[in-house]
């Protein structure tokens, strides 16, 4: 991840959760009250966000030692120790949750890209996220589709041309569009064309799309709708696609599948932070 965006953000979520100070924390601990803890894995899954700890506890201050058994990536069962930390009690305490909310939807994200690749059991088709995020947290859950073993579409609009059902409508027609696009943009920026049959499919490729999306295509046909799509221009699967269903694509001959669902409904990893007791310094 980018460390400068992460910062940012680790700042104004800690800002937003703290305020002034933390009234409990502050009230209850003096400043050199050390403790102990331990992040805890409370069921299996792959583990994203192994950095928040450490940075968080920078933010906020005070003399930190943490020592991390796992990192990104890795699987993790239920019962595994993650890692340790000791610091002012009051700077464990204060960052507790910001770290917590973050590690658990990341590792979460993470557990179900892997899952899904895993279940599509096809490696010439990449698993992708989409733009569907939580505003806010776009670079996070990001980081772990790809931690996952996912690749990311784009990340916002700024980053890649896509002419959807709306973009096609208010232009006048995907050739309009495409022709507008290859006018006034550069030739670095690709273009995405989402199609809904199989006459839009073969408008996108004469009028010279880089990249077309099957949108909510069943399997039987896509692998019809693929073969009207030469070599050069990429093929994108979407649209109720789910870890239940996924394999039902695999052989397909697309080049990607784009899940929504990898971030928008996605259920968290359960891990937990003990605390180990505390002692003046």
């Amino acid at each position: 991840m980018n460390s400068i965006l992460m910062n940012q953000a680790i700042q104004a979520f800690l800002l937003e959760d703290i305020g002034q100070y933390d009234l409990s924390a502050d009230t209850i601990f003096a400043s050199d009250t050390i403790g102990k803890g331990v992040f805890l894995a409370k069921e299996s899954g792959i583990l994203c966000g192994i950095s928040i700890p450490p940075k968080v506890y920078e933010i906020i201050g005070g003399d930190t030692r943490f020592e991390a058994y796992k990192k990104d990536g890795d699987s993790i069962k239920k019962g595994d120790i993650i890692a340790t930390v000791s610091a002012p009690v009051r700077t464990l305490l204060s960052g507790e949750r910001v770290i917590l909310n973050l590690m658990q939807r990341m590792s979460g994200i993470a557990s179900q890209t892997n899952l899904a690749v895993k279940q599509l059991d096809d490696s010439t088709i990449r698993i992708c996220d989409t733009r569907k995020t939580a505003p806010g947290l776009r670079a996070f859950d990001k980081y772990a589709v790809q931690t996952g073993g996912g690749f990311n579409h784009r990340n916002g609009l700024y980053d890649g041309v896509m002419l959807k059902d709306n973009h096609i409508a208010f232009s006048g027609g995907i050739t309009e569009a495409i022709a507008i696009v290859r006018t006034k943009l550069g030739h670095m920026v690709k273009i995405e064309v989402e199609t809904e049959n199989e006459a839009q499919v073969k408008e996108a490729v004469q009028a010279g799309a880089d990249i077309i999306m099957l949108d909510n295509r069943a399997p039987e046909e896509v692998a019809q709708l693929v073969k009207l799509v030469p070599a050069h221009i990429a093929t994108e699967i979407s649209g109720n696609i789910t870890l239940e269903n996924i394999h039902r694509y695999q052989g397909s001959g697309a080049n990607y599948i784009s899940l929504g669902s990898l971030t928008h409904s996605v259920r968290a990893l359960d891990i937990s932070f003990n605390s180990e007791g505390g002692i003046k310094a």
